[in-house]
């Protein structure tokens, strides 16, 4: 007993409090805050004591494993650099005893045997973090939080690339912007045709970012508008003109040209033109139930875009190339579904593409 009062009694002399007794094993630790799919979240309370400066002001510095894609903090203590790997709780801190000749070089080099290096730009690994100062349980401490999100961004900048929202509309965690808006921008600035448009505005909506314009709409739109009042006035005063012009309306009428990922539509003769809504079917029929051939030749139509509103047309559009995916997959050939997964890179199709070339084996 008399040995235990003593023991703190000269704790107590040395300036140590009861909290600094407890804490040891939480200070300079690496511990886990979140796990999700899509997004690990680390952090760790550094006791400030004895820290030295590393370089420019800073008493830390990251490093990355390109290997492992973790993110580590490196502090210099005393005669110690140690690092701590903030992606892998589980891995032991590294540690390189140094002397007052010890070089800056030779101590990044010496982590650099280990797999890290000096990394410019979190960022550009799909890592966030933040530091700030704390006193935690009356130690003073600097926090370090770290967040990945490498995998989030990946998926992210694949369907940017590949102007193909489905992979990444059903994910709810968001991404940072400061990880992909710069991405987002350059491909924005690509993309021409109205398929890759739809496709950047599902990305931009779940980024939170400004979606791109879809340009040219209303002024096909105004024109179609005043030909077809010309035409409905001349018919109703010249009945044996109404036959006329409409031959000829349709005989000088241009194919609109196929976007991405759209067959040409081949236009019917004059005597089997489809009108634009044939047997009265209203617009919910063609958004939801009307088959690829139906669909092509009702929004190709001069009249169905006059009577379509702006949004009506895109969502039409939308339809359209999600019937025309699906019929590629299930009737494609071997050829059209290797070019199709080239661009792509749906494990689906792949998985078809490999089931067509064994029954192609076993044929021959």
């Amino acid at each position: 007993m008399q040995k235990m009062i003593l023991l703190l009694f000269f704790l107590l002399l040395n300036g140590c409090s009861f909290n600094n007794l407890f804490v040891g094993g939480e200070i300079d630790k690496v511990t886990v805050v979140k796990y999700t799919p899509y997004m690990k979240y680390h952090r760790a309370y550094f006791s400030r004591a004895q820290l030295k400066t590393i370089r420019a002001g800073k008493k830390y510095l990251y490093l990355y494993n390109a290997k492992t894609n973790d993110i580590a903090v490196l502090l210099h203590r005393r005669n110690q650099y140690v690092l701590y790997n903030m992606s892998n709780p589980k891995q032991q801190p590294y540690a390189i005893n140094v002397t007052s000749k010890t070089k800056y070089w030779q101590v990044l080099k010496g982590f650099k045997h280990k797999g890290f290096k000096i990394i410019k730009s979190l960022a550009s690994v799909g890592y966030t973090a933040s530091v700030s100062r704390k006193r935690y349980k009356g130690v003073k401490t600097i926090l370090i939080e770290i967040q990945e999100y490498s995998r989030l961004q990946t998926l992210y900048k694949k369907a940017i690339k590949t102007y193909n929202a489905s992979k990444i509309k059903n994910i709810k965690t968001r991404l940072p912007k400061s990880l992909i808006s710069s991405y987002y921008t350059q491909y924005k600035k690509r993309a021409k045709t109205r398929a890759q448009l739809l496709q950047l505005s599902v990305i931009a909506k779940k980024l939170k970012l400004k979606a791109p314009k879809v340009s040219g709409k209303p002024i096909r739109k105004q024109k179609n508008t005043h030909s077809k009042q010309k035409i409905q006035t001349t018919r109703k005063n010249i009945p044996e003109v109404q036959a006329k012009e409409k031959s000829k309306e349709e005989e000088i009428e241009e194919p609109r040209t196929p976007e991405v990922d759209e067959e040409p539509v081949v236009k019917p003769s004059v005597n089997k033109i489809v009108s634009p809504k044939p047997s009265g079917k209203p617009y919910t029929y063609y958004l939801k139930h009307a088959s690829l051939g139906e669909l092509s030749a009702y929004i190709s139509n001069k009249a169905t875009k006059n009577s379509l509103s702006y949004n009506q047309y895109n969502m039409l559009s939308h339809r359209k190339v999600v019937l025309q995916e699906e019929r590629l997959f299930k009737y494609g050939s071997l050829e059209e579904l290797i070019a199709a997964y080239k661009v792509n890179k749906n494990p689906k199709y792949k998985q078809r593409i490999m089931t067509l070339m064994k029954d192609k084996q076993t044929h021959h």
